[in-house]
């Protein structure tokens, strides 16, 4: 999950966005997180506090803290001392200081790591460590609460936090005295975010990011929220506040705090534990895949696409659910609305706001209901996920569109999130400054436009349009543009985009063309010349912050973009560009001599790839995604090299996650002692469960290598999720889709025939032209001593017929009758 706050939030009076629990709760559970909280009572008493420093550690002479500790004196009640995961405020805009190259007067440890979100906060006046034994003694030694702030470097709110309170020397101070102090990046360690999340979910009913929990020094959580103010505003307590009251607390009630702590995470314990019962086999694929409709179809909202009112996400992995259950219901009315359902969505969003008609790629989600303005951080693995979703829907369709949008969004990633690696970055902010001369940073400053701009740079009158109206009024009428600005001040509470104009498409071509009197192509031409003169005046503004970290997980997600929208599109560039991926992620982010995925590396000062010293293990998503990118890419390209990758990963990841008691996959090292809590993540959300990922690539790989037990571990997998799919199965429509595909099996679809030759690619083409949620696809070249051969002798009895490219369709290796001409193929496979 990756839903930080939306505009209204930005929106309004603001509140928090409220994560869905990402554990199914029973009673039991909430009985004893409801017990744990009872510790509030306790925190009743006023006392005078101060905290003793013990110095059994000494900073070096170059970092600057205060040496004192701070006395405190508060009457506050604990009613005006609340920890919610939702908090109201009113919203400060982002700003820098007004002397962005000023030699900075504090500097802490965070200066010597790789992560942009760390290096943000390494000029605050507070003592920072990142997560790592280090803070870890330090706490033990010196007998000190830890306080625990995790955040992302594109995340508004992780700004305004720091802003607000981490560069305020007062409360840097009480930090600094009081408190180990963490710092972490959760696109980094995703697994301490998740452990930690977990506990704010439970004990406060929300989460979001900049997420602060306090700990004990043997890292257990006692209280947790999310964004804090600096100071009190009426009966809500700022950050102040609420450390004075923890450092009393700790003092004066230690024990209470953290025998509540340790209750609520044994309640977690239980209630996060995920496995297969004795007996207990896999839910009935029809039965789940009907109820997921069902549910999805109860929260779609009709005229704008999308699943609920406002804010909106793109929500990729219902999309491709969508999809899957109409190729499986054709000629259903459930089936046809269900598919109706996705490509409205598609459509609405490509026209939308949401989509940058400008310089390309999708931003965030919507903080309206139409998709028109957004949260404008654009995230990797948003675009990954939709250039799937968009060329599925070509392949669909035949919509012409769904094809240029998957085209427009890779051309996004490849311009502007590329390393020259062949590496991916992670995100662009939503913040930046509108002019150079700017000393504040405004949302969306980057991308809006007034009415005044767009008339100066098109300024000519087009020939033969109705009333001589300039290329300026043609751009405008098409894109919604008007000259008070076109944003609801609703969706701007703050004034950050009066008089501007957020792009949206109002009308079709051919609506637009006949309102001014010329033709549609001419139309096209005219605004295609205009959006490329606004992204050149877009390139000389000062651009969003790039977070230059480049993940595997998502990585892998990118990969198959590429790869899925290569092969449909018979593109060899994008195939190209997604082989210099896999090669990327097997240079830099396989330790070969550990035999394991790394989470991580960094694009250094000198544009080069750069490790840090002591490199973060591969998560769950990391092998998951990876796998799922390499087979993508496999059959795009049918080069063996990709698919044995990809076994050997699978291998890998079963030997470090796969929980051989209950079934399922952890989603990090289930042995890690600072982990508090051993997850198996049971919603796909902004990106997919590893778990739902995972059942998918065993199923293709034992299709791929003739491994039956994969498809054991598969159903295995599966089964370990059986309550959470027959209950609640939208919580995990890409799962869904791993019991349809075991429901349904897999075809096998195996091309014989000479690699290059043009009847080979022919049918390879059109059996890539079509949406295929059950199959594997191969090419069988002869070669009999190859991987594939190896793997599966029966490949050898399937030979080319008459010399030609023959294809044969079989399940579970029993074949229907080759054919070699695409049309017949066409035929067979739609059957």
């Amino acid at each position: 999950m990756r839903e930080s706050a939306p505009r209204a939030g930005r929106c309004g009076s603001m509140m928090l966005m409220r994560l869905s629990s990402a554990w199914s709760t029973s009673a039991t559970t909430l009985k004893h997180i409801s017990q744990a909280k009872l510790f509030t009572r306790s925190l009743r008493k006023d006392n005078h506090h101060t905290l003793t420093k013990n110095p059994c550690t000494r900073l070096p002479h170059d970092y600057w803290f205060g040496q004192k500790s701070v006395p405190v004196s508060t009457r506050l009640s604990w009613d005006s001392f609340r920890f919610s995961g939702v908090v109201f405020f009113s919203m400060a805009s982002g700003s820098d200081s007004p002397d962005r190259l000023k030699t900075p007067k504090y500097t802490n440890r965070l200066s010597q790591e790789k992560s942009s979100y760390l290096l943000q906060h390494a000029h605050n006046p507070v003592d920072w460590y990142p997560w790592g034994q280090e803070a870890f003694d330090k706490a033990k030694c010196e007998d000190k609460p830890i306080f625990l702030s995790v955040g992302y470097s594109t995340c508004h709110w992780c700004h305004v936090m720091e802003r607000e309170s981490f560069e305020d020397e007062e409360i840097g101070k009480i930090l600094s005295d009081n408190f180990v102090c963490i710092k972490v990046d959760r696109e980094e360690r995703p697994d301490v975010d998740k452990v930690y999340m977990t506990f704010v979910q439970a004990t406060s009913g929300g989460g979001g990011w900049p997420m602060s929990v306090w700990l004990t020094p043997d890292l257990k959580p006692f209280i947790g929220g999310t964004y804090f103010p600096p100071r009190d505003s009426g009966r809500r307590p700022g950050l102040k506040t609420v450390l004075l009251r923890i450092i009393e607390q700790w003092q004066t009630n230690r024990e209470t705090l953290e025998s509540s702590g340790e209750r609520v995470l044994e309640a977690l314990r239980k209630g996060t534990a995920i496995s297969a019962s004795p007996g207990e086999t896999l839910p009935p694929g029809p039965d789940v895949a009907n109820r997921c409709y069902q549910q999805l179809a109860h929260s779609y909202e009709e005229e704008y696409g999308g699943f609920r009112e406002a804010p909106k996400f793109p929500s990729p992995v219902n999309l491709k659910f969508l999809m899957s259950f109409w190729a499986v219901n054709r000629s259903s009315s459930e089936g046809a609305e269900a598919l109706q359902m996705a490509l409205h969505t598609l459509r609405m969003m490509a026209l939308g706001g949401i989509h940058d008609h400008v310089a390309q790629g999708f931003h965030r989600y919507s903080t309206d209901s139409s998709w028109h303005v957004p949260h404008f951080e654009k995230m990797l693995y948003d675009q990954g996920q939709l250039a799937v979703a968009y060329i599925t829907a070509y392949q669909v369709s035949g919509e012409q569109l769904f094809a240029d949008v998957a085209r427009d969004v890779l051309l996004y990633v490849s311009r502007d999130l590329s390393d020259k690696s062949g590496g991916f970055y992670s995100a662009e902010d939503a913040d930046s400054f509108p002019t150079v001369e700017s000393t504040e940073k405004r949302e969306g400053a980057f991308c809006v436009w007034t009415a005044g701009e767009i008339r100066e740079l098109l300024p000519d009158i087009v020939e033969g349009a109705t009333g001589g109206a300039t290329q300026a009024d043609i751009f405008m009428h098409h894109y919604g543009v008007k000259e008070q600005g076109n944003v609801d001040p609703a969706q701007d509470p703050h004034g950050e985009l009066q008089g501007q104009n957020v792009l949206i498409v109002r009308y079709s071509v051919e609506l637009t063309a006949a309102h001014f009197g010329i033709s549609v192509n001419r139309l096209s031409e005219l605004l295609s010349e205009a959006r490329a003169k606004l992204a050149e005046v877009r390139r000389a503004r000062p651009p969003p912050h790039l977070d230059t970290k480049m993940l595997a997980s998502w990585n892998g997600l990118m990969l198959s973009g590429f790869a899925r929208v290569g092969a449909v599109l018979g593109d060899k560039a994008l195939l190209e560009r997604a082989e210099r991926a896999a090669c990327f992620l097997r240079d830099h982010l396989w330790d070969e001599d550990g035999q394991r995925i790394l989470h991580s590396c960094y694009r250094g000062n000198n544009m080069e790839v750069e490790q840090i010293a002591s490199p973060i293990a591969g998560f769950l998503d990391d092998y998951a995604f990876v796998v799922c990118g390499l087979l993508d890419l496999f059959e795009a390209t049918q080069k063996f090299r990709w698919l044995q990758w990809a076994e050997e990963l699978q291998l890998r990841q079963d030997q470090l996650f796969w929980d051989s008691q209950g079934s399922g996959y952890f989603c990090s090292d289930p042995s890690d002692p600072t982990l508090l809590l051993a997850l198996k993540q049971d919603q796909d959300g902004a990106e997919p469960s590893a778990n739902s990922v995972s059942a998918m690539n065993l199923l293709r790989l034992s299709h791929f290598t003739g491994r039956q037990d994969w498809i054991q571990r598969s159903e295995q997998l599966l089964t370990a999720f059986s309550d959470r799919l027959l209950k609640v199965p939208i919580a995990l429509p890409d799962m869904v889709r791993g019991v349809m595909a075991h429901h349904y099996t897999l075809k096998q679809i195996v091309i014989c025939g000479l690699p290059d030759a043009e009847d080979t690619a022919s049918l390879i083409s059109c059996v890539n032209s079509l949406f295929l949620p059950h199959k594997v696809l191969m090419l069988a070249d002869g070669s009999t001593e190859g991987f594939l051969y190896d793997k599966l002798p029966i490949l050898s009895t399937l030979v080319p017929q008459d010399g030609k490219a023959t294809a044969y369709v079989c399940e579970n290796f029993v074949c229907a009758l080759p054919v070699t001409c695409p049309q017949e193929l066409r035929r067979v496979l739609m059957e």
